[in-house]
This record gives C-alpha cells, structure tokens and sequence, in this order.
C-alpha cells in the first residue's frame, strides 16, 4: 500500500511535527484542523465563523487529496464549549447537506491557539492506486 504526505497552501500549514493529511492507500487520514484563515495566520470570530473556517480548511485538504467532502465517512469535532454545538452543527450542515459522515463530537478543555473548534476526518479517495 502506498503512502502519500498532502499538502495544500489553501489550508494553513502545520503548527508543528505533523502532516495536514497522510493519504495510505484509497483512505485519507486529516491532521484536525483549526480555524486559522490560512492567507493571514488569523483566528477570528465566533463558533459560527470559526466552523466555517474550519470547514473551509478540511475541504481543501481533502481536495488537495484528489477528492471531496462528500467523500469523508468519519468526522471528529473537537469544542471547548458544548453551549457552542447547536452553531457548529448549523454550519456543518451546510457543508454536509446529504449523506453526512459518521461524526463525534467531543468537548475538551482548549485547544490550540485559543480556537473555539477543530475538526478531523477519514475519507475514502478513488480506488487507491
């Protein structure tokens, strides 16, 4: 089985010793990713904004990959504060309007850079050769 490394400047870059996604085979495996507006380095706004930037992110790594969200089987969010899931659902709905992956939710304590979300996936890509 192959191993491919995913890069994309249209989502930020590593914020430490890890790759943005690692593709094995037909799966993509996505580092979580934050809410950080990949042309300035910036995390700004409320759950509402910072999802969608979130998301924004995760499409383009998986994009990067040769695929699309439709393709994401596993979601895992990561919140700091569960008050905040009715906004990020909302807005992950807009992103997964049918067929939504499998997803867990998990409210943990922070995260890094002060982001209010961050958000993984596995996706299935082509037949993987």
């Amino acid at each position: 089985m192959s191993k491919e490394i995913i890069h994309t400047d249209k989502a930020p870059k590593a914020i430490g010793p890890y790759s943005q996604a690692v593709k094995a085979g037909n799966l993509l495996f996505t580092s979580g990713q934050l809410p950080i507006n990949p042309a300035t380095g910036e995390i700004k706004g409320d759950m509402t904004a910072q999802t969608r930037q979130t998301l924004e992110n995760l499409k383009a790594v998986i994009e990067a990959a040769g695929g699309t969200l439709q393709d994401a089987v596993k979601a895992t969010v990561f919140i700091t504060d569960l008050k905040g899931f009715a906004a990020m659902n909302a807005v992950y709905a807009e992103f997964f309007p049918n067929w939504p992956p499998a997803r867990s939710t998990v409210e943990v304590s922070g995260l890094a850079r002060g982001a209010l979300v961050e958000i993984e996936a596995v996706a299935v890509i082509g037949d993987g050769k």
